[in-house]
């Protein structure tokens, strides 16, 4: 029996990682969406103002154009509060509050710009991680990070800048969303 011992104890052990991993995904795969439908979002979104119907219309898109673009995006988007989301591919807490920006922005997105800054990241990466992850709104290419650099947002990922209807940036919030419970609270506090 004394024999026996450890052999079956390394079954065991064996066994815990294998379902673990198993359970896990082996910590490679990405959650799904959840399901998330980008064409009933649009539906929900239509009708919205002209300057956030245009941001509806480049819905999960990746655009090009930099920091020039993007300014421009916002110079348009006067008038409108103004949610923007730095995330990349690579980022686990972006995996992670993405639904949360799925489902806010769909909700919100009639009263309120989100405009997405894909920061560090290979347009092939970013582009399947789209597609994986739809979202109501586009997103700016930002590999260098000079979208970013010039909203001061920092280095860290994911981040989200308010920008009040003034065109005035008035909050940072560092760090993934958990809840789509705490994205809306700092949207009514802030815009």
């Amino acid at each position: 029996m004394r024999k026996t011992l450890p052999f079956l104890a390394a079954a065991v052990l064996a066994a815990v990682v294998v379902i673990g991993l198993t359970q896990a995904g082996g910590g490679t795969e990405a959650p799904s969406s959840g399901g998330f439908d980008l064409d009933a979002a649009r539906e929900k979104l239509a009708g919205a103002p002209g300057p956030l119907a245009g941001l509806h219309e480049q819905s999960n898109q990746l655009l090009t154009g930099g920091k020039d673009a993007f300014e421009e995006r916002l110079r348009a988007l006067r008038g409108h509060p103004v949610v923007i989301n730095k995330w990349a591919s690579w980022c686990g807490p972006c995996r992670a509050e993405f639904p949360i920006f799925q489902n806010v922005a769909t909700a919100r997105g009639r009263e309120i710009a989100f405009v997405g800054v894909d920061g560090k990241d290979k347009r092939p990466a970013a582009t399947s991680f789209l597609e994986r992850y739809p979202i109501p709104f586009p997103s700016y290419e930002d590999p260098d990070e000079d979208i970013a650099r010039s909203l001061d947002v920092p280095a860290n990922y994911p981040a989200t800048v308010f920008v009040d209807a003034d065109g005035k940036r008035v909050f940072t919030h560092q760090g993934g969303y958990r809840s789509e419970a705490d994205l809306t609270a700092d949207i009514e506090r802030y815009l």
